[in-house]
């Protein structure tokens, strides 16, 4: 079987764009060229992958297209999915074409899979930029009608497809994320104390990774944080997270509650890069991702790789990604978002409990994993008639 993975969305450039929707296409890559199987892959990659390490990809199974058009710029990435992604699958004779991010060509000579990883600008359009809100909209539906297999990331984006765009459940594999355990596992005390006095970070630290939009409730984790303060023994949060859109009222809240300077002031970090994404975790006396809507979560299953106390809201698919190794809370509540930071903080048996349920409940999303469902679907595709 002959499989081309749209990976135009992959970024090797060390920043924001390198997170999130890029890491999931990366790492999946990796797993699935891990699997002791005969597939041959061809991957679409756009003028950024020039800058992509020695070793990616580097698999007798593997063929790299790199493309000379600058992809990363949405507009263009858009016109190349519809006009060139469709030549190159026919030139390549592909038996599978996977769009791993929801949209796919109008014009596909090859059977598609499409991954759904969430519909926040369907289920919250009011919280989504208009022009990006506007696209999806009017591709979602026509993309998920004529793949020939849908991936949801989650059972709770399989229920969202139900939902708000009428799939029939029968059409969408559940394929949940994994995470690389080979870099997200707790670390010795003295390496995580080096890298906090590296970093100038606090001995007792809360923290939040993920970007600054919205959906993530970094308001409600303020006003939370401050009504805890006086009972966290100083442990100061830190937000680390590129800028997404409509992150203007994070900061005018912080500064309300007087949180934007002096002592016990939050600490913003700005992006993180990946490099450094297990130390940050590591250093943490409790991990809090209080968003409203994810259709997976990866932030809280690396968290819990790590062995950091863990807080999360309890809506979409954080439930399913945390199960019993952290704290759920009403993402709405402030009252008990600061009481599940009283807690962490101030009962180290509950702490040292969560530290030890999270890397037992990370190990349930090895990449393996993934890579063989996604596989499995692969292979339905292809077999399936027109």
């Amino acid at each position: 079987m002959h499989v081309g993975i749209n990976a135009h969305l992959l970024a090797f450039t060390g920043d924001y764009r390198a997170a999130g929707l890029s890491k999931h296409i990366g790492d999946l890559i990796t797993a699935l060229l891990a699997l002791p199987d005969a597939t041959r892959y061809t991957l679409y990659l756009g003028a950024g992958a020039r800058q992509r390490p020695a070793d990616f990809a580097r698999a007798p199974r593997a063929r790299l297209r790199v493309s000379r058009w600058p992809t990363l710029q949405p507009e263009v990435r858009i016109l190349w999915e519809q006009l060139v992604l469709p030549v190159a699958a026919a030139r390549d004779r592909l038996d599978v074409l996977h769009c791993p991010v929801l949209v796919r060509p109008f014009v596909s000579p090859a059977p598609t899979v499409v991954t759904v990883h969430d519909l926040i600008f369907l289920r919250y359009p009011e919280r989504f930029p208009a022009a990006k809100r506007l696209y999806l909209t009017a591709l979602a539906g026509w993309s998920v009608r004529h793949a020939r297999r849908l991936i949801a990331v989650s059972d709770a984006t399989r229920h969202d497809l139900r939902a708000l765009l009428g799939v029939p459940a029968r059409r969408v594999t559940v394929v949940p994320n994994g995470v690389d355990l080979a870099r997200f596992y707790p670390r010795p005390p003295d390496a995580i104390a080096a890298f906090r006095r590296a970093q100038g970070l606090p001995a007792r630290m809360i923290l939040y990774l993920g970007t600054l939009e919205p959906r993530k409730n970094l308001p409600a984790l303020l006003r939370a944080y401050a009504a805890a303060r006086p009972d966290l023994d100083g442990a100061q949060l830190v937000i680390g997270g590129g800028h997404g859109w409509f992150y203007e009222e994070i900061f005018r809240v912080a500064r309300e509650l007087g949180l934007a300077e002096g002592p016990g002031a939050v600490r913003f970090a700005g992006y993180v890069p990946d490099a450094e994404l297990p130390m940050w975790y590591n250093s943490a006396t409790a991990f809090v991702y209080p968003s409203e809507y994810e259709g997976f979560g990866l932030p809280v299953l690396e968290a819990l790789a790590c062995g950091v106390p863990t807080i999360a809201g309890n809506r979409s698919a954080l439930p399913e990604v945390v199960g019993g190794a952290g704290l759920l809370v009403d993402p709405r509540s402030g009252a008990e978002l600061a009481a599940a930071l009283r807690a962490i903080l101030g009962q180290p048996a509950l702490a040292a409990r969560l530290a030890d349920a999270g890397p037992r409940q990370a190990a349930r999303f090895p990449w393996a994993a993934a890579a063989q469902g996604t596989l499995a679907v692969y292979q339905a595709a292809g077999a399936a008639p027109q």
